[in-house]
């Protein structure tokens, strides 16, 4: 009796024994069998056998993981102090290597990528760093791409998420950034002035010159208009006989009798020319209405 007793008790024992023996390795997760403390095989997503007591499994994720570099400073060229983060995405491809070889992959990736990150940016100077993420992105991506394998690990994104100057480094930038717009402001507005003034001495000078062009028009008109006034008048004397200035002298002499002052003298043959006069000054009077 104690005998069956006895036997059914190890029965029940090797049952459980072999019940607790029984591992479950979820999707995107691979198992590290150890035997004893040593490592013993690999194993993949799925329901396996373990001997309890004897052997452990340690489960490794393989999914894509994102990582967040907390803030922390770095020295550009110029010797100016910028504080930096990053995000970054990885994922295990050798299980054995991010477990075995190294006590914490993942910090001892962070480091690296800190350290390359330093050296990038510290051969720029403080205005190349802030405006060439991209960049810095590129350079820092494939410079950790393939010593991070060393560690079973693959970076598949990195990402400077912010790069900030210290406080100080920032007043004095939005203080030349002021003064910058306050010169690109005045140099508009003298810009302005200098384009009106421009604007307006031109229009003066175009008036100038249209009221000299046209004094000068009038002027050649009038002239044109004496001129023919002119041959109109010699066309008319032209024309005159001997007698018409006889009789126009007669006249001249009867108006100087009248006058206070009727005495003359003048010779013979200048006698005639005084009919001259005021026969010029009528054909001029009459060409002048002539042309109104």
């Amino acid at each position: 009796m104690v005998t069956k007793v006895l036997l059914g008790v190890i029965i029940v024992l090797i049952i459980a024994y072999i019940c607790c023996g029984f591992r479950i390795v979820p999707q995107n997760n691979e198992g590290l069998v150890e035997t004893l403390g040593k490592y013993s095989k690999t194993v993949k997503a799925g329901f396996i056998f373990i001997w309890p007591l004897f052997q452990r499994i340690r489960k490794v994720p393989l999914a894509l993981q994102p990582l967040e570099i907390s803030k922390y400073s770095i020295i550009t060229k110029d010797n100016a102090e910028i504080t930096t983060s990053l995000t970054l995405n990885y994922l295990v491809t050798d299980s054995y290597r991010y477990f075995y070889n190294n006590t914490d992959s993942v910090e001892s990736m962070v480091q690296l990528i800190r350290g390359h990150l330093r050296d990038i940016i510290g051969r720029m100077d403080l205005n190349s760093a802030l405006g060439s993420t991209k960049e810095i992105n590129d350079q820092l991506f494939v410079a950790t791409g393939d010593l991070t394998d060393i560690y079973g690990i693959k970076v598949v994104r990195v990402n400077v998420d912010e790069l900030l100057p210290s406080p100080e480094i920032q007043r004095a930038m939005d203080k030349q950034l002021t003064a910058d717009r306050e010169k690109t402001a005045s140099i508009a507005k003298a810009e302005g002035e200098a384009r009106t003034i421009e604007m307006t001495t031109k229009a003066k000078n175009d008036a100038l010159v249209a009221t000299a062009k046209a004094n000068a028009e009038a002027v050649k008109t009038q002239a044109d208009a004496d001129a023919y006034r002119v041959q109109k008048m010699q066309d008319a004397l032209s024309k005159a006989g001997e007698g018409y200035f006889r009789n126009q002298s007669l006249d001249s002499f009867n108006q100087l009798a009248q006058g206070p002052n009727n005495l003359i003298v003048v010779g013979k043959d200048e006698m005639t020319d005084l009919g001259k006069v005021p026969a010029l000054k009528k054909v001029w009077d009459a060409s002048g209405k002539n042309e109104e």
